[in-house]
């Protein structure tokens, strides 16, 4: 549809293309029958498109409230940038998240821990090892993408109502992590760090908090102690 517009000099003037606007554009478009018919076409199968994909969205939904995911899915939307459709990938890509002993194993198998050339007394760190599950390492990268923009502690009215009737430590779990999250960002730009590179290094912490969120890992803290899931060992509170 955009190559054909081109070659036709039709120019949509809009900031964004497939919006309502744009597709209000394209059916009051001033052109020839035989170009009206083309663009009638190409309409139906992106209305054919479109619906293909909401009904495979809402097969996503209804796969998610199954017993066996229902309360880990629920659990884990509730994070910035996390909905329905990442957090089922997660639980049936990984399975039992307790066979990771701690959260840095978990990053480890989505390959975003940085890779080590070592010798003798030098130490050095590489680019990530891009090992494991690319899948999900790729949603992970897309989820962090959400803490470029907005201020730290904002909630959105969407994750609002994923958050509604939740326990309220889950709910606090989420918002830490989400702040967290994007505290890094923020601090790794300012610092300098390019902005792929600094969403990266949140895609890796976000992973660990949806290993902590998926085992439970804040139900089982005690009064002198707490366990830190976005690095994957323990801090007293003493």
């Amino acid at each position: 549809m955009n190559a054909f517009c081109l070659r036709h000099g039709f120019n949509f003037d809009g900031k964004s293309k497939w919006t309502i606007k744009h597709i209000d554009w394209l059916k009051t478009i001033k052109c020839t029958d035989m170009q009206r018919q083309i663009i009638n076409e190409y309409l139906a199968t992106y209305n054919m498109l479109n619906d293909k994909i909401d009904a495979i969205d809402q097969r996503i939904e209804d796969i998610s409230k199954l017993q066996r995911y229902a309360q880990t899915v629920q659990k884990l939307t509730c994070i910035k940038g996390i909905k329905t459709h990442t957090a089922l990938s997660f639980m049936t890509e990984v399975g039992d998240f307790r066979r990771f002993e701690n959260a840095t194993r978990f990053a480890s198998y989505i390959g975003l821990t940085p890779g080590e050339q070592s010798s003798g007394e030098s130490e050095h760190k590489t680019k990530i090892t891009k090992a494991g599950n690319s899948h999900l390492r790729r949603l992970a990268v897309e989820c962090a993408g959400s803490y470029r923009r907005g201020r730290i502690g904002q909630k959105s009215i969407e994750l609002k109502k994923r958050q509604k009737d939740m326990p309220t430590d889950v709910i606090a779990y989420a918002d830490k992590a989400s702040a967290r999250c994007q505290r890094k960002y923020y601090r790794l730009t300012v610092n300098g760090k390019e902005s792929n590179k600094a969403v990266t290094a949140v895609a890796r912490e976000l992973c660990c908090f949806i290993w902590g969120m998926a085992t439970s890992g804040y139900d089982e803290l005690d009064s002198r102690k707490t366990v830190d899931y976005s690095l994957g060992d323990e801090t007293s509170l003493d």
